[in-house]
């Protein structure tokens, strides 16, 4: 038995290192010059601490892809999206029109972007239980909102409803790159209205029944000291939560 346990912590350890090996590839040059452009100075300020660079680096994005900055916020990944991408790709800012009330002047800045730098972006208003694309595309990437779904303002919407929705709008071997504030292991959706965190696994495990292979975890920003059980709008850990960085691929056939 113990012989057993023993080959079982030996295999978990090394898929632990696996996962820490995928989470941090190098960053390429074009995400560098992106990060570095001097039209988000004004954001610059937060590279540091939302670990940027890593982050758009773990994605997987690339110069011509297509991609989905679900509930965008200021823009402030959109703009790094916009320049790696370039003029054969698109940024599609895609707002549920549930939260976009809540967000307001955001999405109206957001509009405005195509006329200051980054023309390769546009803004789409739907709704929050009817996610789609113009077009087939390589990445939907989303920050500290997939918690937000199953909320009352959203409507509760099932985030199952969200999830077959991106399978469908990516191409075969798309990736759905998710970034939320963790709560409590075995916590589930229980925490998502009132701590605006959520349980992990339960991000995992929806989205692999929606049909994507988990590919790994980025641990970037993870933040031990985060006790997981304050509001992420506590002045005493808000900007520093403990976040889990997911990758999810479509399959490819």
């Amino acid at each position: 038995m113990r012989s057993l346990l023993a080959a079982a912590c030996v295999a978990a350890s090394l898929g632990a290192t696996a996962a820490i090996a995928i989470a941090a590839p190098a960053v390429p040059a074009y995400v560098t010059a992106a990060v570095a452009d001097h039209g988000r100075d004004a954001d610059r300020d937060a590279d540091a601490r939302r670990h940027l660079a890593e982050v758009i680096a773990f994605s997987g994005v690339k110069p011509g892809d297509k991609v989905v900055d679900l509930i965008p916020g200021s823009g402030y990944f959109t703009k790094v999206f916009s320049k790696i991408v370039g003029p054969k790709g698109h940024v599609y800012m895609i707002w549920p029109t549930e939260y976009a009330k809540e967000a307001e002047p955001d999405p109206v800045k957001n509009e405005a972007l195509a006329k200051s730098g980054y023309p390769n972006t546009s803004v789409i208003m739907q709704p929050g239980a009817a996610f789609a694309t113009p077009e087939p595309v390589d990445l939907v990437f989303t920050v500290q909102n997939y918690h937000d779904y199953p909320d009352k303002f959203m409507g509760k919407i099932d985030p199952m409803v969200l999830n077959r929705d991106v399978f469908k709008a990516l191409k075969p071997g798309g990736v759905f790159l998710v970034v939320d504030h963790t709560a409590e292991a075995g916590s589930g959706l229980r925490d998502t209205d009132t701590l605006h965190r959520i349980d992990p696994a339960i991000v995992k495990k929806q989205v692999t029944e929606a049909g994507f292979v988990f590919e790994g975890e980025s641990k970037a920003l993870k933040n031990p000291a985060d006790d997981l059980k304050k509001t992420v709008f506590d002045k005493a850990i808000r900007g520093h939560t403990d976040q889990f960085i997911f990758k999810f691929r479509k399959p490819k056939t």
